[in-house]
């Protein structure tokens, strides 16, 4: 687990350090859906998850502007990441993504859908690219991981604010929450406890401005034994 833990935070810290797109944290009333493909072209489905963003978010689902994820969105990502291709009948998971809300991001997770990411873990990948307000929902019609999720969040963010974020950055945030994913699921450990972890590191090498690898490597060490 240690390896993946190191793997993830080296990867979280050198992010931060690309020149991420400006304009997040701009004051914005806007809000936006994404769809996966499969969710959209199908009614029923559909209708389950619009019913959830009316009764999570307070809103009317007909005014808010919406955009379909295909699976070659989805796979442009996590083909790359962990070796899967999507076919167009499996791209579920939902988003709407709320900017009039300000203050630090918050992510409201459908837990009885979405199975393995939790808010957390949206909300860290997320600053990690740079994300750093408003609110996001997430859902999906079936039971799903999650995992793919974070491909319609982030392009929500984009159309919403009309500022893109660059592929290494959104592959590099896809990387973070597919190993927390597969850490959780397979070493039996509590989503909330790793992220946590994963963040109480990268807030101290990025506080005390550390890039030394080894340094790095003893600090995520240090917080996993104390875990």
């Amino acid at each position: 687990m240690r390896k993946s833990l190191i793997g993830i935070i080296l990867l979280s810290i050198v992010i931060v350090g690309i020149a991420l797109p400006i304009g997040f944290s701009a004051q914005s009333n806007t809000r936006v859906i994404t769809y996966g493909e499969t969710t959209y072209n199908n009614a029923n489905y559909k209708s389950i998850v619009d019913n959830f963003f009316n009764q999570q978010a307070k809103v009317d689902v007909k005014n808010i502007d919406s955009k379909t994820i295909t699976a070659a969105d989805v796979n442009k990502i996590s083909s790359t990441i962990t070796g899967k291709t999507y076919g167009s009948n499996q791209i579920f998971s939902c988003a709407l993504v709320d900017l009039s809300e300000q203050g630090n991001i918050k992510v409201t997770v459908d837990k009885s859908k979405i199975t393995t990411i939790t808010a957390d873990m949206y909300i860290s990948a997320l600053k990690s690219a740079g994300v750093t307000h408003g609110h996001a929902y997430v859902t999906s019609p079936v039971s799903a991981t999650g995992e793919s999720a974070l491909a319609g969040i982030m392009n929500s963010y984009e159309a919403a604010t009309n500022v893109q974020i660059p592929d290494t950055v959104k592959k590099a945030a896809n990387e973070e929450i597919y190993t927390e994913s597969e850490i959780v699921q397979k070493d039996n450990v509590s989503a909330e406890n790793l992220t946590k972890l994963v963040d109480n590191v990268k807030e101290t090498v990025q506080q005390n401005n550390i890039t030394d690898h080894s340094t790095i490597v003893n600090i995520i060490y240090n917080y996993t034994v104390n875990n």
